[in-house]
């Protein structure tokens, strides 16, 4: 991706140092503090202009939320849209997100182990050549990051409109042992569903009437057995289902 920033777009982002970090490693372990609370932290690497990390920081605020970019040009599109989404609020600066600048290749210098409750991958660049695979963000050196750094409740969310990028994760997840659940090869084919925040792309790709893959990712411990705990509650209500005489 190439972007045509602005000039003087890093002293705008210095700026900005309540919303923006330009120095994400020196919060490693210290998030929290960061946002004054002990909220559970949910990542999207790669947040592009930021319109899905700043609805989700409007929509959630008992969450604290992380976009991670290593694109200025992006991070100062995003701090506008996080401005403007809280600006008819009593605050200032949007209490709960920060965008970070950073390559997500160094994830691990940024995070702590189980910092983290969820990671969002969200139509990340599906690098579509076999040669490349290992520069998607959903290959095993990843995951490897992934996992450590997700808590008990961890959960990977992931959105491609990517149809060879979709295969070669489910594969992927598959292969480190993970657990998958909610898998949708058409997102958008009800509708759009109530709880979904779509990203730019996805307003983009929905509208050109391409279909939309998504699947959850089940990591942490007390993420898994909800997942086994609602499976189970689904087969005893199958189970309990009258059924219908002839």
């Amino acid at each position: 991706m190439r972007l045509r920033g602005r000039k003087g777009i890093r002293e705008s982002l210095e700026e900005q140092k309540e919303l923006v970090i330009l120095n994400p490693k020196e919060y490693k372990g210290k998030w929290s503090s960061l946002f004054g609370n002990d909220n559970p932290i949910h990542v999207e690497f790669g947040m592009g202009k930021g319109q899905f990390i700043s609805q989700m920081s409007f929509n959630n605020p008992n969450i604290n939320f992380i976009g991670i970019d290593m694109y200025d040009e992006l991070i100062r599109r995003a701090a506008e849209k996080a401005m403007n989404v809280w600006s008819e609020t009593e605050y200032t600066l949007p209490p709960n997100v920060r965008l970070a600048f950073a390559n997500v290749e160094y994830v691990d210098e940024i995070f702590e182990v189980d910092e983290l409750e969820r990671v969002y991958l969200n139509f990340s660049d599906p690098w579509p050549k076999a040669k490349h695979g290992r520069r998607r963000l959903t290959h095993p050196r990843f995951l490897e990051k992934y996992v450590s750094l997700l808590n008990s409740n961890g959960e990977i969310h992931l959105k491609t409109d990517s149809q060879t990028l979709f295969e070669f994760s489910l594969n992927s997840f598959a292969d480190y042992g993970l657990q998958m659940n909610n898998i949708s090869l058409d997102l958008h084919r009800e509708g759009l569903p109530e709880w979904n925040v779509m990203t730019e792309y996805e307003s983009k790709f929905v509208g050109k009437g391409m279909y939309i893959n998504r699947c959850e990712v089940m990591v942490g411990e007390r993420a898994l057995q909800r997942y086994m705990d609602e499976r189970l509650k689904k087969y005893r209500l199958q189970e309990n289902k009258p059924s219908l005489e002839v």
